[in-house]
């Protein structure tokens, strides 16, 4: 069934905005009808809209060009005009488009947003309505552009420090195949005639069967990569993936600084802007990225709304530094917890920069190791009945 992004009014003339999933158009206004609610404005999100979602680099330059046209006087209107009328891939554009469209009739940008799909994350969106309430739209702009350029380059050394070992597997990869199917099947045919080592037999096999089945081997590697990001989209999958990964020695160890810095630098621009800290923290538990950590969030909200300190609420999840929570005790005693959060999100970003870094000065040798073990068995293989035949010989 289709979706429906809507802008409506409740009974008390209240402005609202969300999604209902609804059969068709009548369908969607008898849903709205029994929820109070009379729609300004909705529209079916297209698969489009909702198959792309700008990333933290976008949504940063965003952030940053709407901050300097709003210091300089620009209205809201004119800002989306001149936004979209620059150069960005086709995608984009029409986003833009379609948001100078809405506010050019009286939607607020906030809204507006809301009405693109999944185009702009939610923390953006409710991070624009809290500046649009409080008349600080420049200042929340300002902050989420300097937060999501934060968020891009953590995520960017992550990739960049997994892009070695990858390349790496790669080439390895390659060359072994090349030599099993290429080589090795030349130098085997002198030693059709004598009695092999195990280990030469067994590469012989390996040979063999990639040299005649080489294509099922291709086949087979491209449906486990299916198979696999299938299932990491059923949440029971997802989730123990997750809960696993955090488990692991160095690699958990990484995970847990970079959910760490990400909690708390989105909770800290969140609860800076005003809005309360039970709804920053269900928006917060959705952009942590980890199903595990997800789901430990509504004991979380539960004890902080019975009137728990957010201290011990937090320093019961698993999957958070422990530091975490020892920091937000001090931000709630001295009655700075923002600036404490803020403070405290500087500092795992750079733990989360040198684990990455250390990472990789790890995984490097392991690589060379492997390749060492693998190419060195090979030769082995061949090197062995060759001095079987010199002894022979001799």
């Amino acid at each position: 069934m289709p979706k429906y992004n809507y802008i409506a009014l409740d009974l008390k003339s209240k402005r609202s905005s969300g999604v209902i999933t609804a059969k068709d158009d009548v369908d969607f206004k008898r849903v709205m009808r029994t929820q109070g609610l009379t729609p300004l404005k909705y529209n079916v999100v297209e698969e489009k809209s909702q198959s792309y979602r700008m990333r933290s680099s976008e949504t940063a330059e965003f952030s940053r060009q709407l901050a300097n046209m709003l210091a300089s006087g620009i209205t809201i209107v004119r800002a989306m005009e001149i936004i979209k009328d620059r150069d960005f891939k086709d995608k984009i554009k029409h986003i833009y488009q379609k948001l100078h469209v809405d506010v050019q009739q009286g939607f607020t940008l906030s809204e507006a947003m809301q009405l693109q799909g999944r185009a702009f994350p939610e923390l953006l969106i409710n991070m624009y309505a809290s500046g649009e309430a409080s008349g600080q739209l420049e200042r929340v702009a300002e902050k989420m552009g300097t937060h999501y350029d934060k968020e891009h380059r953590l995520n960017s050394k992550v990739k960049s420090a997994m892009t070695y070992p990858i390349v790496l597997l790669v080439i390895v990869v390659v060359v072994v195949m090349v030599i099993f199917t290429a080589v090795l099947p030349t130098f085997f045919l002198l030693f059709e005639d004598i009695p092999l080592p195990f280990l030469t037999s067994v590469m012989l096999g390996i040979s063999g069967f990639l040299q005649k089945y080489w294509y099922m081997v291709v086949i087979g590697t491209l449906v486990v990569i299916g198979v696999f990001q299938y299932l990491l989209r059923i949440h029971k999958v997802a989730y123990q993936v997750d809960r696993i990964k955090l488990k692991i020695r160095v690699i958990g160890n990484l995970l847990k600084t970079i959910y760490t810095a990400r909690f708390a630098r989105t909770l800290s621009s969140l609860y800076s802007s005003g809005i309360s800290m039970i709804k920053a923290l269900e928006i917060t538990a959705t952009i942590v990225g980890n199903k595990y950590i997800e789901a430990q969030f509504a004991e979380v909200v539960k004890k902080v709304r019975n009137g728990e300190p957010l201290s011990s609420a937090v320093g019961t999840v698993d999957g958070f530094d422990r530091k975490l929570s020892t920091t937000i005790l001090i931000g709630e005693e001295s009655g700075r917890l923002d600036a404490m959060l803020e403070s405290t999100a500087e500092s795992f970003d750079y733990e989360a920069e040198m684990a990455t870094d250390r990472l990789v000065q790890l995984i490097q040798p392991i690589m060379i190791v492997v390749m060492a073990v693998v190419v060195g068995s090979i030769i082995l293989s061949v090197m062995l009945p060759i001095l079987t035949l010199y002894q022979n010989i001799g």
